[in-house]
């Protein structure tokens, strides 16, 4: 959530099928675009393959779905709502204090990066965003929607800080969560570390965002 309560639009264009069967055949094709993202990866990533996925001709699916990028911005849009109703659930709480709530969404992303679906859909997306400038400008502001969440949960804690240096302080932060994926994320090398990197994680990220000074990032006073 940004400061004002609202969640960043991802100028996303009208969903496409709002009456009934339409809806229905739209969701069809996301869950089978999102299956095809999961387990084959980037590279069969087309509508073709979709529409075989989910049982249709090609020119079906086109008529919902012109291009690709249509179907990864709806798909990021239905990952913002998840995100939201995740954090609103497990972090937005009154009674929760600004440290729990970092704590909470630092091990919410974590725990998220551990799930098959998250390692795989993210991995694939950041190798279509290396070829497709439209995949990699909505890639962008989803993490721009991610950045503007984690700077509102550090700027209580830190309350010295100018907006720019919260900006970029939450944007290492993340970095240093979704670099897991590589590592620790499903099915990685050393996902078997998960746990210890999650402890590593909570103890040096909200000291870091208890500690950093403004004087630390002068140029972005």
């Amino acid at each position: 959530m940004t400061k004002t309560g609202k969640k960043p639009a991802l100028a996303a264009p009208v969903r496409p099928g709002i009456y009934g069967r339409g809806t229905e055949t739209v969701d069809l094709i996301l869950n089978a675009a999102l299956d095809v993202l999961v387990e084959e990866g980037a590279a069969a990533f087309t509508l073709r393959r979709i529409a075989t996925r989910c049982g249709m001709q090609v020119g079906r699916l086109s008529y919902h779905f012109a291009r690709k990028e249509l179907l990864i911005q709806l798909l990021l849009d239905d990952l913002l709502d998840y995100y939201e109703r995740m954090l609103d659930e497990t972090v937005r709480q009154p009674h929760l204090d600004p440290a729990e709530q970092l704590r909470r969404m630092i091990t919410l992303v974590l725990d998220d990066i551990g799930t098959k679906r998250t390692t795989h859909v993210f991995t694939e997306l950041w190798a279509l965003s290396n070829h497709n400038p439209a995949v990699a400008e909505r890639v962008a502001a989803f993490y721009r929607y991610a950045h503007a969440n984690i700077a509102a949960a550090i700027a209580p804690l830190n309350p010295a800080l100018s907006p720019a240096q919260l900006d970029v302080v939450a944007r290492f932060v993340s970095s240093a969560l979704e670099g897991t994926t590589i590592f620790a994320g499903h099915g990685k090398p050393w996902a078997h570390q998960m746990p210890q990197m999650q402890r590593l994680a909570l103890h040096s990220l909200l000291h870091l965002a208890r500690t950093i000074k403004s004087e630390d990032l002068p140029d972005l006073g």
